[in-house]
């Protein structure tokens, strides 16, 4: 077998050597391409997909007019014979009159609240434990259980 070192170029006749010889080919990598990797990755970096305890926790802060700071967020899966869904326990705290104005008025609306969660049907909403800080610093925290069953 012969071998035109001006027909294969400089990386396939040293690759081809190589072969003859044993070692493995070599790879090569424009400097080029490697900037244009790198720029990619740049521009379109990979966000984190959003759960539906996400999802949940940012609608509860909606209703709640973004006054308050969830401190605890426990899901558990949850099914059935008939339905499979999630159980969750989230604890919000409203720190300041105004804030425990907007939780009180977060746990009138709660259980009858029709909450948008794509595939998900929230089929019972309650407040599980209210503690209520009076005095200059009044706080409130509320413990809302969500049962959300997966829309099919």
């Amino acid at each position: 077998m012969l071998l035109d070192p001006q027909r294969l170029g400089r990386a396939s006749f040293g690759n081809a050597i190589g072969a003859l010889i044993g070692i493995p080919p070599l790879e090569t990598k424009s400097a080029q391409g490697e900037g244009q990797q790198a720029k990619s990755k740049k521009r379109h970096p990979m966000r984190a997909r959003r759960t539906t305890g996400d999802r949940l926790r940012e609608a509860l802060l909606k209703l709640s007019g973004h006054c308050a700071t969830c401190v605890k967020h426990e899901e558990k899966a949850w099914s059935s014979i008939t339905f499979s869904g999630t159980r969750h326990e989230v604890t919000l705290r409203f720190d300041g009159a105004e804030a425990v104005a907007n939780g009180e008025e977060l746990m009138e609306l709660l259980p009858e609240h029709e909450f948008s969660i794509p595939g998900q049907l929230v089929a019972d909403a309650t407040i599980r434990e209210v503690d209520h800080h009076f005095g200059m610093n009044e706080r409130l925290e509320i413990t809302a259980v969500l049962l959300l069953l997966e829309e099919s």
